[in-house]
């Protein structure tokens, strides 16, 4: 009875151990959201594989692409699940959470590849063994990398250990996995040295330290989904490819850092919609998880149901959720208790929920669960993905018209063929200055939008200024000018570059509306054309969705080119050479307001903004951000429906309070109408274990319709049920038929697998209705 919403996902077993009178009081949302993965240090990444810190070589057996590779086989992902997890959950083989519509695809590379549940012990033995046997006859390791009578490798006379950062804050789960994984490697002959580190010690050191220092080999990542997602391109880049920023090195100018240049083609383009069909799109996305599964630099482990849930006595009615990561912002916006309060309590093994920096502008802020739980809280965003649906949805901005004019020219780019205008606008970095794009500017896409623009949590009103501020900062940021380029930002540059090159210019219509041209096809949804181009008032390049006033942004970055009047060096990254900005740190926010007062003083007017603006708007803006400061005590100043009110880092509290602006344009119940929806559900999906040549195969598939957010099902009566077998990487469709409410059959005539190989094949549903969000399932036959 002390909390509401208990935000975090619990396990299988947790819940399972629960008596039947508790878990009566609890209402239950399961989503399989959460999975681990392993991240591994491959510096040097090419042949001899010997790395030198300090002075002193080291060999490193995952600077080997095959062994890499083999932890696929060493490790038992069904153990995993059986074993750590209770059963609540699957093995995993790629970032695409199983069952989510879209992710088959995906998944089906895992065959491909000959990855099993169960892995092969013996093959990823024989693997590393020949491996090792190979680096230790090349001519700089003669005589120095040998295999001695213990069973064990050694490199100058010391063994070849594989350090493993194992979150020790995660006993039941990750704590297991990574002593298992030890176990495992030591199998190979190769030392396991179990680094029991807390979340902060693993992050300062894997995500923000540089692989050169050699202070880790693997670590045992764990994610949550983040949101519910209809397509995945952007997460195999953000997973595999080195440009994102995720992958060894983060980017980050100075360090060793991960390189592969055709991943980082095919997910860019992905990425950026540089394709002209939707047959492109999955060309290009496959391509790029085939080469990040053939590097084996992450690998993923496991799916994990993950079990959110409610105090069903003071809750109304169950809350939106997302169907694919579980409860979000959104689950929030649509809790209704009688009270009008809220008790949410979030879980840290550490004991601290304020451990990462609330830095609205870096690669790295708000980079954990923990401070994205409270934030997103905060801001609204243009559009955002559906959770039910993952459907780009208008917030803030509205998209009254999206075209596409898309073909391929003689050297076989993807060009567009919407003029320009030659009076639209982009901001030059190198002039400092919004500039006319001029004569002969052609794009991909155009897409006009309308604002909801309400007010910031100052009471500011938003105009378009503000959407001008965020996307000149962005080119600054990203762009280096010089070598000696203060406002440039490595990590910041390779996250948001890619993006920012297809914006070819704006127009600013006279009714407040802006049309944006820009190169980005989206032949499969004409939404998620209208959200690439949708102007915004976040500068934020970390991923996650933050975005605060542009007059805060503005005081950050200059702490970090002009200086602090503490003194302290800022930095807009998790650097160990600076303290990274934190709009809620108190010797940050003392900074940050110091710095206000200085601009008010100098009546200072970014280069960003102004032509559009005058020295009473942005005293205006100081004046207001600066008394916020001393009222709330912090700098999160935003435009979401919550203001952070109070917060606490020592007792790990904070309140967030309904921003009841008049100006603010949604009502607090609307969203609860605006998100219920009809979802499919893939009740079973049943055929026979083993099928015989010559024989026909018959499945049954049982469906239900289910009201979303509520959860009611009931039988399906209506819809279409499409089944794929799956032959390599091709798929062999059949469609089922109702025979009754609820059940579609099928009989997969003998003719289909006559000239099948014998062995295991997978069997994919598809269950759809028009208007509804659709469901899917998989099961796998043998056939001999």
């Amino acid at each position: 009875g002390l909390t509401d919403i208990f935000m975090w996902g619990l396990s299988g077993p947790q819940i399972f151990g629960l008596d039947q009178a508790t878990r009566d009081k609890l209402d239950l949302y399961a989503v399989p959201s959460g999975s681990w993965s392993l991240l591994m240090n491959p510096i040097p990444n090419k042949a001899p594989y010997v790395v030198e810190v300090g002075g002193k070589e080291y060999f490193n057996a995952f600077a080997i692409k095959d062994i890499r590779f083999a932890m696929n086989d060493l490790i038992n992902r069904q153990y995993l699940v059986d074993e750590i997890l209770g059963g609540a959950g699957t093995p995993a083989f790629t970032m695409a959470t199983t069952g989510q519509p879209g992710t088959y695809r995906y998944n089906l590379l895992a065959t491909k590849f000959g990855l099993t549940a169960e892995g092969n012990e013996a093959r990823a033995l024989e693997v590393i063994e020949s491996s090792m046997q190979a680096a230790a006859a090349l001519p700089e390791n003669v005589g120095r990398l040998e295999k001695k009578d213990d069973g064990f490798w050694y490199f100058d006379n010391e063994p070849v250990t594989i350090k493993i950062a194992i979150r020790v804050d995660d006993p039941q789960g990750r704590l297991k996995e990574g002593d298992y994984i030890g176990d495992q490697l030591e199998k190979a002959g190769l030392k396991a040295e179990r680094m029991y580190w807390d979340r902060i010690k693993c992050s300062n050191v894997v995500y923000g330290g540089d692989p050169a220092e050699f202070a880790y080999q693997m670590y045992t990542e764990g994610w949550g989904a983040g949101a519910t997602r209809a397509f995945w391109e952007h997460i195999v880049a953000q997973m595999y490819a080195p440009w994102y920023g995720y992958m060894p090195g983060g980017m980050t100018e100075g360090f060793w850092n991960y390189e592969q240049d055709e991943i980082d083609e095919a997910t860019l383009k992905a990425y950026t919609g540089n394709f002209l069909t939707e047959e492109e799109y999955w060309e290009l996305a496959l391509r790029g998880l085939e080469l990040g599964l053939e590097e084996a630099v992450r690998i993923y482990v496991v799916n994990q149901l993950d079990f959110f849930v409610a105090n069903e006595s003071r809750l109304e009615q169950r809350f939106a959720y997302g169907l694919g990561d579980g409860l979000n912002t959104w689950s929030i916006r649509t809790a209704v208790t009688d009270d009008r309060t809220l008790f949410i309590t979030q879980f840290s093994a550490m004991g601290s929920l304020f451990m990462d920096a609330w830095d609205p502008i870096g690669t790295d802020g708000f980079d954990s669960v923990y401070s994205n739980y409270i934030a997103e809280n905060l801001y609204d965003p243009a559009m955002f993905e559906s959770p039910a649906s993952a459907i780009p949805t208008p917030l803030r901005a509205v998209p009254i018209e999206v075209q596409t004019k898309a073909r391929r020219n003689e050297e076989g780019d993807v060009v567009g063929d919407y003029e320009v205008p030659a009076t639209a606008i982009n901001y030059c970095p190198f002039n400092e200055a919004w500039l006319e794009v001029g004569e002969g500017s052609k794009s991909i896409s155009m897409a006009t939008y309308e604002f909801k623009f309400g007010k910031l949590h100052h009471g500011q009103p938003i105009t378009v200024v503000d959407f001008l501020y965020a996307q000149a900062f962005q080119m600054e940021w990203a762009n280096k000018e010089s070598d000696d380029d203060l406002q440039y930002e490595q990590a910041y540059s390779s996250s948001l570059q890619s993006g920012l090159d297809t914006i070819i210019g704006w127009v600013l219509n006279e009714d407040n509306t802006i049309t944006v041209y820009f190169n980005y096809n989206f032949p499969a949804s004409k939404d998620r054309v209208a959200s690439w181009g949708a102007p915004g008032i976040s500068v934020s390049s970390s991923g996650h969705p933050v975005g605060c006033a542009w007059e805060i942004a503005e005081a950050m970055s200059l702490l970090v080119t002009e200086g602090s009047k503490s003194g302290t060096a800022y930095s807009i990254t998790m650097d160990p050479a600076f303290t990274e900005v934190d709009a809620i740190a108190p010797a940050c926010v003392k900074d940050i307001r110091a710095k206000l007062v200085e601009m008010k003083e100098r009546k200072h007017i970014p280069n960003y903004i102004k032509e559009f603006v005058d020295e009473e708007y942005v005293i205006g803006r100081y004046e207001a951000a600066i008394e916020f400061i001393d009222d709330y005590g912090h700098a999160y100043i935003s435009n979401g429906p919550f203001y952070l009110s109070k917060f606490d880092s020592t007792s790990n509290y904070m309140e967030l309070r309904a921003f009841r602006d008049p100006d603010y344009p949604y009502e607090d119940t609307y969203w609860i109408e605006a998100l219920k929806a009809v979802r499919m559900e893939i009740n079973s999906l049943e055929t026979p274990a083993f099928v015989a040549k010559g024989s026909d195969l018959p499945v049954s598939v049982y469906v239900s319709e289910v009201t979303y957010p509520i959860d009611e099902a009931v039988p399906a009566t209506t819809g279409k049920v499409t089944l794929s077998l799956i032959v390599g990487q091709e798929a062999l469709e059949f469609e089922a038929a109702m025979t009754e409410a609820g059940l579609f059959e099928c009989v997969i005539p003998a003719s289909a697998i006559e000239d099948l190989d014998p062995g295991s094949y997978d069997i994919m549903a598809i269950a759809e209705l028009e208007g509804a969000i659709p469901a899917s399932a998989s099961t796998s036959i043998v056939i001999y």
